[in-house]
């Protein structure tokens, strides 16, 4: 393996999204990293679908495109955590590995003699992470979390979709799972962390992150807007709070993102739109009054930016140097050159799709490249080798485990 966590060894126990992106994210940086799933059903996201994975004829596959999201880079094996024998396993197995995450609900693996304290009795160096909806402690420590949940519990849904006085206004899901994959994220810097700090004190640590604190902390700006005002930011659909003009407009023919993120590319935009006296104009020459002005900047905006089409508008206006774009739709997204260019579309080899399409990390390194080998596992394709290697478990061994039950 390459990257720089080819030295590192993680036992990923998570499921669907939070848990499994970090295992991910641990596994595009080197980390070999162990999926234990659950006896003939797996993780909850194998069953997600359709869509599936194709093969090599067209035909669909029992390969969920959700479940190949998430897992890249891992090796399977199933261990029936409710038998005794596979609770040895997955003690046996964290006390080689360096990390383990979990995403099960609080309390749920002390049961099973899996927890935090347990594990780090027998390896002191685990970094053990913790994946909940609301966290290890707190009143609502006990309840099931989704990310669903999280958008709308922590204030991201009330500012996310257009306003009430417009068309399809109210509160909107973002369109894509994001606190989950944010969590995912955050469990990852702080597992790595974790890492870092073992190397001063040897010592593993219990990290605990929650997709509710997770949301609150992507509110980002919108959660300063509160805490320094007392007020609740509202919805304004595609526009920014702060910052004007910083939207999408319509043209001749689509639609145009314009970002003019301080006073000169705002000057650069009214020089493309030959309308520099915009630039000039007391009510829009700072951002701060384009903000305070802004029901009367934004109708003239609409109205130039129609004259032109989406094409020649982000062509001059890239030229002038002013960020803007193209909404793309995800195929088009793909067929940039871009994508290409950086590596951010793979194919891999797969058992039964043959070569499956997959994302690639966004993560570069100039000294460690990562290297995408495995495509995401076959429900326990890697248990013998698994457990031959890491345990000593022969032939022998292996059967009788899968005929009590334990995997």
């Amino acid at each position: 393996m390459s990257g720089p966590l080819s030295h590192i060894r993680v036992l990923d126990l998570s499921r669907v999204l939070a848990g499994p992106w970090a295992g991910q994210n641990m596994a595009d940086l080197g980390a070999e990293v162990i999926k234990v799933e659950r006896p003939k059903t797996g993780d909850d996201s194998r069953a997600y679908g359709p869509p599936w994975i194709k093969d090599a004829q067209g035909q669909d596959t029992t390969e969920g495109a959700y479940f190949m999201g998430a897992n890249r880079g891992k090796k399977s094996i199933t261990v029936n955590l409710t038998h005794p024998d596979g609770q040895e396993l997955v003690r046996k197995l964290a006390a080689q590995c360096d990390v383990l995450i979990e995403n099960y609900k609080v309390g749920d693996l002390d049961r099973y003699g899996l927890g935090y304290q347990d594990l780090s009795a027998i390896n002191p160096g685990l970094v053990y992470c913790s994946v909940t909806g609301f966290g290890q402690t707190g009143p609502n420590k006990d309840k099931p979390g989704y990310d669903f949940m999280a958008q709308g519990m922590a204030g991201l849904m009330s500012v996310t979709g257009n306003a009430d006085t417009e068309p399809g206004g109210g509160p909107m899901r973002v369109g894509v799972p994001v606190i989950d994959i944010f969590t995912g994220m955050y469990a990852t810097i702080a597992i790595n962390a974790a890492l870092v700090q073992r190397d001063v004190t040897g010592k593993g640590q219990h990290v605990d992150v929650a997709l509710f604190d997770s949301c609150l902390a992507l509110l980002a700006n919108q959660a300063m807007t509160y805490l320094a005002t007392g007020e609740s930011p509202e919805r304004i659909g595609n526009t920014h709070p702060s910052i004007v003009p910083y939207q999408v407009f319509k043209s001749a023919d689509g639609a145009v993102i314009l970002a003019c993120g301080n006073d000169n590319l705002f000057a650069k935009f009214c020089a493309v739109a030959q309308r520099e006296d915009l630039a000039m104009d007391e009510r829009f020459c700072k951002n701060a009054l384009r903000v305070q002005n802004r029901v009367v900047l934004v109708p003239i905006l609409e109205d130039i930016f129609k004259q032109r089409s989406t094409e020649d508008w982000v062509a001059d206006l890239e030229a002038a140097g002013v960020a803007c774009g193209p909404i793309n739709n995800v195929a088009q997204a793909f067929a940039t050159p871009q994508v290409q260019a950086r590596g951010m579309q793979i194919n891999l080899p797969h058992p039964v799709a043959g070569t499956v399409p997959l994302m690639g990390s966004p993560m570069k390194f100039s000294g460690t490249p990562i290297e995408h080998h495995l495509p995401p596992p076959m429900l326990g394709q890697h248990a013998d080798e698994v457990l031959e290697r890491m345990l000593g478990l022969d032939a022998q061994a292996r059967e009788q485990l899968r005929a009590s039950g334990a995997i």
